[in-house]
């Protein structure tokens, strides 16, 4: 059976429930294996992805490899 037509039974069988705490569970579980998590921010943390965003347009930014050689360099020079 295909994942297209495991759904589909699922979907069909789930549609047929009407037992709450049951659905409830399924739920859970479902919940627990969804691969997309919603973040609930608050107005100050998106402000700070919306800075964070417009620096690196801007080009303000380092990568990684060259902060690695430079916290490298400053920890050898003391």
């Amino acid at each position: 059976m295909t994942a297209i037509e495991l759904k589909t039974v699922l979907i069909r069988r789930i549609s047929e429930i009407n037992d709450v705490a049951f659905l409830k569970a399924i739920k859970t579980i479902l919940d627990s294996k969804t691969d997309k998590e919603i973040l609930a921010l608050n107005a100050k943390q998106r402000e700070e992805i919306v800075a964070s965003q417009k620096e690196i347009e801007e080009g303000l930014f380092i990568e990684h490899d060259e902060l690695n050689k430079e916290v490298s360099t400053w920890l050898n020079a003391k």
